[in-house]
Parts: structure tokens; C-alpha cells; sequence
């Protein structure tokens, strides 16, 4: 009798899973072509295929373990390993057809096709969607989940929580708070205050100040206060890396005082990027 397969057995440590490996995007072409190759962003990866008059974003990642609302039964005929299911997502429905893997220890990888431009046949972007989850568990099966190659100076190397483990931080974060990390390994959270490492495609537009010794963009969005920078990713001109520091407005929208507090966050974070 076999053993239950868990994450943990599946993808190895979840902070260097190379999610592109996982995509075999020729094959989720049928009988089109890729437009976008594949591109990790640490805890997920993303490739574009265009199959007749259809374009889609395939997309592999991140792993999760909280709760989600959206998840319903789904009935996945192909083969799955001991312990394993597969659960189908209600959230945007209208343009994405998302799979979730779930391991025996409850642990989701998240696989998802997204329709590009005018929205095709829900049917069609689930059948690519399915087909996704055959490619993803046979990768898995045959023990060929490929490992992120980051360069020294990369910040998927570091460790989020080290970046918040500061007593500078006590104030925006709130009284007691302690750093916990998420599941991927490139984000973690601590009270009111949060970090997250990925690679964008470009760096985001909008006016730009020093804080912390590094260019910096401060932006809000509903509660939420954000500062991020950004350096170049090593083999490509196109793509950046990012450091997106958050805190949150308890009582209402983020202000000015929100914003502060999250200037002196990035202060004290930045200079610890390599």
C-alpha cells in the first residue's frame, strides 16, 4: 500500500520550487503556439499560449494552506497519487478556470488558466485546466520538480522574517507582534505589517523617493499602505525583482499616518536587501 503523498514529499522545500517546471507549456498549446515562455516570480510561475483565436495565461502556484471560501468538489478523472484530490475554485469564473491540488496533509497548489483579452468558452479553458493538473502531477510523480537557481544577490535567497525581526518595527507593526512566515517562503507577516519578495515584469509607474537608501514608490490602496522597490533580475532586462513592504489601516482606509508608518518600515528594511 502506498504512502500518502504530502506537499512536503511532492515539492521539496516550498521557498526554492521552480514552478515553471511544473508547466509544459507546447503541450497546453495543442495545436497553437507559446507567446510568453515561462517566468517564475518565486512562488508561482506564468507562460502565455495562443491556440486559434484564443489566448490564455497558464499559470502554476503558489502553495496555500488557509481557508478558501471559493473551493468546491470537482470530479478530476485522470490519475492522482495516493492522497491526493482535486477541488475546483469559483473566483472569477467569467475569465479563469483555477484546479487545486490538494496533498494529504491539506496543503494546495494552485494551477490556473486565464482567458486574455475577450473571454473564451468556460468548457475550453477548463479542459486546458485539466490538462494542466495532468502535467503538473506527472512532473511530480516522476520526481522532476525543478529547484529555482537564484543567483547571491537574488532576493528569493532571503528570508522575509529576518527583514521584520527588528524592535524599529514595533511601533507600525503593533505591541507584541511576532514575524510569521508564509507557506511559499517569500512573504511574511508581522500585526499590521507585512513584506513580500517577487519578480514583476516591469517596475510599477508612479513618483519615486529614497527611503532606506533605495528608490522607492509609496502607493495606497484601500487600508493599505505599500512602499516597494525593485531591482533588475539577473539574465533579463525586462524583469525586476521587488520588495513591497504593506501596513494596514485598521479604522478605514489607509492615511497619511498609514503611510508613515510604512515609510519607517521601509527605512529600517531596505538596507538590509542584499
Amino acid at each position: 500500500m502506498s504512502t500518502p503523498l504530502t506537499a512536503v514529499n511532492a515539492l521539496g522545500d516550498f521557498a526554492t520550487v521552480d514552478y515553471c517546471s511544473l508547466l509544459d507549456l507546447p503541450r497546453l498549446a495543442g495545436g497553437g503556439r507559446v507567446v510568453q515562455p515561462p517566468a517564475s516570480s518565486f512562488e508561482w510561475c506564468q507562460g502565455g499560449v495562443i491556440e486559434g483565436q484564443a489566448q490564455r495565461a497558464i499559470t502554476a502556484g503558489p502553495v496555500s494552506s488557509d481557508v478558501d471560501p471559493n473551493l468546491k468538489p470537482y470530479e478530476y478523472f485522470g490519475p492522482l497519487p495516493d492522497g491526493v484530490s482535486v477541488q475546483q475554485s469559483t473566483f472569477k469564473t467569467d475569465t479563469t478556470c483555477t484546479r487545486v491540488v490538494i496533498f494529504a496533509d491539506g496543503i494546495r497548489l494552485n494551477l490556473s488558466v486565464t482567458d486574455v483579452g475577450t473571454p473564451g468558452p468556460a468548457d475550453a479553458r477548463c479542459a486546458k485546466a485539466d490538462a494542466e493538473v495532468g502535467g503538473a502531477v506527472a512532473t511530480i510523480t516522476a520526481g522532476k520538480v525543478g529547484r529555482l537557481a537564484l543567483p547571491p544577490a537574488s532576493w528569493g535567497r532571503v528570508d522575509p522574517c529576518t527583514l521584520l525581526d527588528d524592535h524599529q518595527l514595533d511601533a507600525a507593526s503593533g505591541p507584541g507582534t511576532k514575524p510569521t512566515a508564509a507557506l511559499s517562503g517569500h512573504s511574511c507577516i508581522r500585526g499590521k505589517l507585512s513584506v513580500q519578495l517577487s519578480v514583476e515584469q516591469t517596475a510599477a509607474p508612479g513618483p519615486k523617493e529614497t527611503l532606506g537608501g533605495r528608490e522607492a514608490r509609496v502607493s495606497t490602496a484601500g487600508s493599505f499602505c505599500s512602499v516597494d522597490t525593485t531591482q533588475p533580475a539577473q539574465g533579463t532586462a525586462e524583469r525586476r525583482e521587488r520588495a513591497e513592504i504593506k501596513v494596514v489601516e485598521t479604522g478605514g482606509d489607509a492615511n497619511d499616518a498609514t503611510c508613515d508608518a510604512a515609510k519607517t518600515a521601509a527605512t529600517a528594511v531596505f538596507p538590509k536587501l542584499p
